[in-house]
């Protein structure tokens, strides 16, 4: 894949659109968090609710290191052990760094420092992390070709990054890492 795709990629998030990309199981659609109107128009392609969250993808590790700064060692130990790879972790934000529109109800982040080709490209293109999430409205099944991003959002204009899909059956794992608990299971 050349270069300049992750480049314009990275300038579409900077323009406020939403974007589709593969990720290691399912195709995402993403945005730039912090940019609340491109978080809306994201929500709005998917008829999801602010209220449930979005997760943060990011091509590695220092991109997110700010919100692993106040983890104790185990806590940071545990994190970095899965990643980078299909790992979420559901993350404190205490100093909240992270906007509210995409943590949801949520007072944690839900974050992946992504093993993914096309995923590191573009965060790192980009600089900074992005939303991730399965590209399909709320009630339809993610999509797992580029031909079924182009369907459900027809009516779209998306910036569409090509690319295959990753080894992983089932989206990533989520796990809150001050519970411990599984949230959802790959």
């Amino acid at each position: 894949m050349s270069e300049s795709i992750y480049q314009d990629a990275a300038q579409a998030l900077r323009n406020g659109e939403v974007i589709a990309y593969p990720t290691e199981a399912v195709w995402g659609v993403g945005c730039d968090p912090f940019n609340e109107q491109a978080v809306q128009k994201l929500l709005d392609l998917k008829s999801r609710p602010v209220e449930k969250g979005v997760i943060l993808a990011a091509g590695s590790i220092e991109q997110v290191a700010f919100l692993l700064d106040e983890l104790s060692t185990q806590q940071r130990e545990t994190v970095l052990a899965t990643w980078p790879g299909p790992y979420t972790w559901i993350l404190p934000d205490p100093k909240n760094q992270i906007p509210q529109w995409i943590k949801g109800d949520n007072s944690g982040v839900a974050v992946r420092v992504s093993a993914h080709s096309s995923v590191k490209s573009i965060c790192q293109a980009y600089g900074h992390p992005i939303v991730s999430t399965s590209a399909n409205p709320a009630g339809e099944q993610p999509a797992r070709t580029q031909g079924e991003v182009s369907r459900y959002f027809a009516s779209t204009s998306l910036f569409i990054v090509p690319g295959e899909l990753g080894g992983q059956q089932k989206p990533t794992e989520i796990r809150d890492l001050t519970s411990g608990g599984l949230v959802r299971e790959s």
